[in-house]
């Protein structure tokens, strides 16, 4: 297993705070936009006939094409002060 991050040692560790964002998440993850995101993505996998069986993410390119990509490059990918770096 990896080393916790700085935030999740944070969050390991304050639980009001822990609560708060999770409060928050599931607010900002139940709106209609990140609905349709996911419902997007899940077509995708659908249509690649990889859903439910793990397997790759299917990532947003910079011109916003899906293509399918290892789910630890996906996730990994924040970029530097929050930038994207998106392929």
């Amino acid at each position: 297993m990896a080393a916790k991050s700085r935030s999740a040692k944070y969050y390991a560790s304050n639980p009001k705070a822990r609560a708060k964002k999770g409060s928050y998440d599931k607010k900002y993850h139940a709106t209609p936009s990140r609905k349709k995101y996911r419902s997007e993505l899940n077509a995708a996998r659908k249509k690649r006939k990889i859903y439910g069986k793990g397997g790759g993410d299917m990532s947003h390119t910079k011109s916003g094409k899906l293509v399918r990509e290892s789910a630890s490059k996906n996730r990994a990918r924040n970029g530097a002060n929050g930038k994207s770096t998106k392929k």
